[in-house]
């Protein structure tokens, strides 16, 4: 009875530490907010010059990674920032350029061991993020082009990870550049066409346009898609 228990407190004990071991991401909002305009240019030519605090923010997310025991808000959070935080380093690398598109290969490059697994952005976008039932990660995490969503100025955090999501999508709908919304005729990024079935999960693409805008949109709205921009965002 008594190894019983002892048992017991050393599963509690192990599981309360793995629990504990998650990733504070202050290093990365300090980045973001001193390279990253309010409006979402990037700053590259300086991270180029400087990439120290770049660096740093790669080496912890790769000594502390995503676990299957996190809370899905703290893993959503840690693969919004990795994924984010890869492609300004994958842009970096090849600077100067005029598009990621210039880079061969750009989303299939397996360039950044996280924990012990090497990862390319085609594997987090598709692999983890979007296998976690979450649309609005689209208007999170960035292509480092014109036309994608704006790179939010702050880390992603699991306590606040509803409302930054919330923001960045309703900041998304209501770019004009991006997307035009009236009740009966929507023009829009080609990233609803892209990934249309993630945004089709609880009801049409017109459902979910309609919780996340200001507008109420028509059934029977005419839906055409912009043309999609891929020069860089900076």
């Amino acid at each position: 009875m008594i190894k019983q228990f002892y048992k017991f407190i050393l599963c509690f004990l192990l599981g309360f530490s793995l629990q504990a071991q998650s990733i504070n991401h202050n290093s990365w909002t300090h980045f973001l907010q001193k390279y990253v305009s309010s409006d979402g240019h990037i700053n590259y030519k300086a991270i180029k010059l400087h990439p120290e605090e770049l660096e740093i923010y790669l080496q912890e997310l790769s000594k502390t990674t995503s676990k299957q025991n996190w809370a899905k808000e703290e893993q959503l959070a840690y693969w919004i920032n990795a994924y984010n935080a890869l492609t300004i380093d994958l842009i970096v690398r090849n600077y100067p350029l005029k598009s990621i598109k210039d880079i061969k290969d750009p989303w299939k490059q397996r360039l950044w061991e996280l924990g012990n697994k090497w990862y390319n952005l085609e594997d987090i976008e598709h692999e983890i993020l979007r296998k976690m039932d979450e649309p609005r990660i689209h208007f999170a995490i960035v292509c480092a082009s014109v036309s994608c969503p704006k790179l939010l100025n702050e880390a992603y955090s699991s306590e606040n990870l509803e409302t930054q999501l919330n923001k960045v999508t309703k900041e998304f709908l209501s770019d004009s550049t991006k997307n035009y919304i009236s009740e009966n005729k929507l023009e829009l990024s080609k990233i609803f066409q892209w990934f249309s079935k993630d945004f089709k999960q609880d009801g049409s693409l017109i459902d979910f346009l309609n919780s996340h805008s200001d507008i109420q949109i028509s059934n029977n709205a005419k839906i055409t898609f912009k043309d999609y921009n891929w020069n860089l965002n900076d």
